[in-house]
């Protein structure tokens, strides 16, 4: 899959490409039932498939302390996105120029002369543009003068509900994940790269592969029974996810301690997948009451997947 950072870098497509437009945030299901419409018209139209999302996401650049806890980061969403074979990946930078932009030069200089839009598949509540000026109708009407056509997408519901990216961050919260899971198609996890910390973990007996998460919020905080996907394997493990309210800490860190491993993760990227919450972040009074608390944590994960082991 190509990816492309920024409109300055994109190479238009010379016979065309099929867009759809989002935040994409955790490739849900629902996002998916797009994906799968956007290559249904890439195949009839013989034309390559692109998704265009934005860093930081709008809400982000408008509210940054309001803006809810990502599910995903750009990374996660270029493999995810490549597991749907999708041909390229377009991160466009949210800044002040581009928010400066009219629905008719977003239109222009982004859909018709950046990517050469032939098809455009859309939600019908979209909007865009420094003066809202941008729905669906502005784009339809835009099409026909442009060449290209437009596209809705359906709404996707579960249970009477919508899915969407809010109603999976719900369920993290409520440490409903096998709700999370059943929205997501798949088990959530959280990905990074690991980095030295105070190595508190060692001076307890129990030394965690520390991921900083670069986030003011994480869409889940606790103790949890988690399996870890490293380049030496996937084990399984315990990790605590939050600010650390005993010890502190000045962004959300996640720390996982593997089972049955030995060696050294440092500037390894690995995958953190949250199988059950074992319970909510606590401050406790001293190392020693920390260091027994992580230490039935550890049992009760290591029961959770004896009993999930059992036929």
């Amino acid at each position: 899959m190509q990816f492309f950072r920024g409109l300055h870098n994109i190479v238009p497509f010379e016979q065309g490409c099929v867009l759809t437009i989002g935040n994409f945030d955790g490739v849900h299901i629902g996002h998916k039932q797009v994906l799968h419409k956007l290559k249904q018209q890439g195949q009839q139209l013989n034309l390559p498939t692109v998704v265009m999302v934005f860093e930081p996401q709008p809400k982000e650049l408008f509210d940054a302390e309001g803006a809810p806890a990502r599910l995903s980061n750009v990374a996660d969403k270029s493999v995810l996105l490549a597991s749907e074979k999708i041909d390229a990946l377009a991160c466009m930078a949210f800044n002040a120029r581009f928010r400066g932009l009219s629905a008719q030069q977003f239109v222009e200089q982004v859909l018709v002369k950046g990517l050469n839009v032939k098809a455009l598949i859309i939600g019908d509540d979209f909007r865009f543009g420094c003066d809202r000026g941008g729905d669906f109708g502005y784009l339809q009407e835009a099409g026909k003068l442009h060449g290209f056509s437009v596209l809705a997408t359906n709404t996707v519901q579960q249970q009477g509900e919508r899915v969407s990216s809010t109603l999976i961050r719900t369920a993290l919260q409520q440490g409903d994940l096998a709700q999370a899971a059943a929205l997501l198609g798949r088990p959530f996890s959280i990905s990074g790269r690991v980095a030295h910390g105070q190595k508190l973990g060692r001076t307890l007996g129990v030394p965690t592969a520390n991921v900083l998460l670069k986030r003011n919020k994480t869409p889940l905080n606790g103790v949890f029974a988690v399996t870890v996907a490293t380049a030496a394997g996937e084990y399984k493990g315990v990790a605590n996810i939050g600010m650390r309210p005993t010890v502190g800490a000045l962004q959300p860190i996640l720390e996982p301690h593997l089972f049955n491993f030995a060696g050294d993760l440092y500037g390894q990227r690995i995958r953190v997948t949250f199988n059950k919450k074992i319970r909510d972040e606590k401050r406790f009074n001293g190392l020693d009451e920390l260091k027994a608390a992580i230490h039935q944590d550890i049992q009760l994960a290591q029961a959770y997947f004896e009993d999930s082991s059992k036929p």
